[in-house]
């Protein structure tokens, strides 16, 4: 249902309740200007990327560009894709940015972040305060329909921020589920795709992304999303169908009980600077995707993210544990282990496979990406493949050990026993990563192919530094007797392959040209 339909207002209140939607004018002009600036410098300096991600054990690239902002030292998995957050100003963290303007950018997101945290508390108060009175919450501001009563005349949002206060017993607890450490932001030029998935079961139209639950999130935590779409654009053609009353226009998000296609869904039209909030466990016990409309779009959507297992300080505290089963003579220098107990070596090795497959090989798979914004994460990364390579050497002694005679039958089948499960494990999760290596090459090379850019292209690979973790940097030859330039898309061909796998050099000239990755 869309606000054209009769029971849509009745339907948000029943199934949807912890939906709460703002329109624009309810946040402040100069929040808008500066964030919709950020917006537009980041794309300016070609800082969004589509993203390598895993649906059911098949490698699809994301449709929509995106890029991770929020706290130094945090990230964010979703689709078996870690993401890294390019940091924002954070005091107590020396961050070099590429550029004032990034800067800048990343100043005004956390501005942004840091009003949709009062928002989204001043919220949850609201709705819990309407449920103990065993009042039915209204949260529905449109612009297509006046309806009579809005959550502002409720008394639920307030004019200035500051006069807001929660009661201190409720403040934990709020505020956990609240205090966004990131946002991640979305792109998409939808005339600029050549193909996009139509909605399956209400024949919503075309979708920018998926039904789906948002992923890796402190539990019953809320989530905030601010939109930006490019009115005004020169796309103004339009459909013949009538897609359930939804303008095609426009982009909608759109809301379905999770496994539920007979309970009607939600299709909420979003304009330029509005905002909505998913609460408490709406997320979870729903799903949500997005429409598309016909101009270019940005979001921010603003997380609580789970990072028990996702931060630089979890990941180090992992590695120094690691390393205290590790010796050095002080007169030979010779590196031993302290203890060849079964539950101490799986520890160790098991940590050693979270920092190679989850840390290393996912940054570096990602390429230079983050260059385009700020070094902040290099340091950091080589600090942690100096750990790795010391668990490799750690891996080598445990196999020296178990050789000696000291090691009685039984504890050496023991240690194996042990040893060899982890070590399948990573050899399995090796071959995974070269595959998915491989298919890469191939899906840029049918790409290009697919897109009629170039009349052929070989993929070649190039030695590195990585290529003792089968990760060899990729490099595409081209040859092209033409200039750069796409008729399909209108974009130049190196603008086209930056948004898809992040190319960050280019030499040569249109006869003869190397990209390399």
């Amino acid at each position: 249902m869309t606000p054209a339909d009769a029971d849509f207002h009745q339907l948000w209140k029943t199934k949807y309740s912890k939906l709460v939607f703002r329109k624009s004018d309810t946040v402040p002009e100069e929040l808008h200007q500066m964030v919709q600036e950020s917006f537009l410098t980041l794309r300016k300096h070609d800082c969004f990327f589509q993203d390598l991600v895993r649906i059911k054990g098949k490698d699809f690239f994301t449709p929509v560009s995106r890029i991770l902002i929020g706290n130094p030292g945090c990230t964010y998995k979703y689709l078996n894709t870690r993401l890294f957050t390019v940091p924002w100003p954070t005091e107590g963290y020396e961050i070099k940015y590429c550029s004032p303007q990034i800067h800048d950018a990343c100043k005004a997101l956390i501005k942004l972040n840091d009003y949709l945290h009062i928002e989204a508390v001043k919220a949850l108060q609201g709705q819990n305060l309407l449920e103990s009175k065993e009042t039915e919450d209204t949260p529905v501001i449109d612009r297509e329909q006046n309806f009579a009563t809005s959550l502002r005349e409720k008394g639920s949002v307030s004019q200035d921020q500051s006069s807001f206060c929660v009661p201190e017993d409720d403040f934990t607890s709020l505020n956990s589920r609240t205090s966004y450490n990131v946002t991640l932001l979305n792109y998409m030029d939808p005339l600029q795709m050549l193909y996009l998935k139509q909605e399956p079961y209400f024949g919503m139209g075309n979708m920018a992304v998926s039904w789906h639950h948002d992923e890796n999130l402190v539990e019953r935590s809320t989530v905030a999303v601010y939109s930006y779409s490019c009115e005004g654009s020169p796309a103004e053609e339009t459909y013949d169908q009538k897609l359930q009353g939804r303008d095609p226009a426009v982009w909608h998000v759109g809301l379905k009980v999770a496994w539920d296609i007979e309970t009607p869904g939600l299709a909420i039209p979003l304009h330029q600077g509005d905002f909505y909030l998913m609460l408490d466990d709406l997320n979870m016990t729903h799903q949500h995707c997005v429409l598309a409309g016909f101009s270019p779009r940005f979001s921010s959507t603003h997380r609580v993210a789970d990072c028990s297992r996702g931060t630089l300080e979890y990941i180090f505290g992992q590695c120094e544990l690691a390393l205290q089963n590790l010796q050095t003579d002080s007169n030979s220098g010779a590196l031993s282990l302290k203890s060849l107990e079964t539950a101490v070596v799986k520890q160790v090795e098991e940590i050693h496979n979270e920092v190679e497959f989850e840390w290393l090989r996912q940054f570096w798979f990602q390429g230079k990406r983050y260059l385009k914004c700020t070094d902040w994460w290099l340091k950091p990364m080589a600090k942690l493949e100096e750990y790795w390579r010391k668990m490799e050497t750690m891996s080598s002694l445990v196999l020296h050990e178990v050789r000696k005679k000291e090691q009685t039958e039984e504890q050496r089948n023991e240690t194996i026993s042990c040893f060899l499960l982890v070590l399948t494990e990573r050899q399995r999760l090796r071959k995974e990563w070269t595959a998915s290596d491989a298919l890469f090459a191939e899906s840029l090379t049918s790409l290009l192919m697919e897109m009629m850019i170039l009349p052929s292209v070989t993929i070649t690979r190039c030695p590195s530094v990585w290529r003792r973790f089968c990760m060899p940097l990729t490099s595409c030859y081209v040859g092209c007797r033409h200039h750069f330039t796409s008729t399909l898309t209108g974009v130049t061909i190196f603008s086209a392959l930056w948004s898809v796998v992040g190319i960050h050099q280019m030499t040569g000239n249109s006869q003869n040209c190397r990209l390399v990755i």
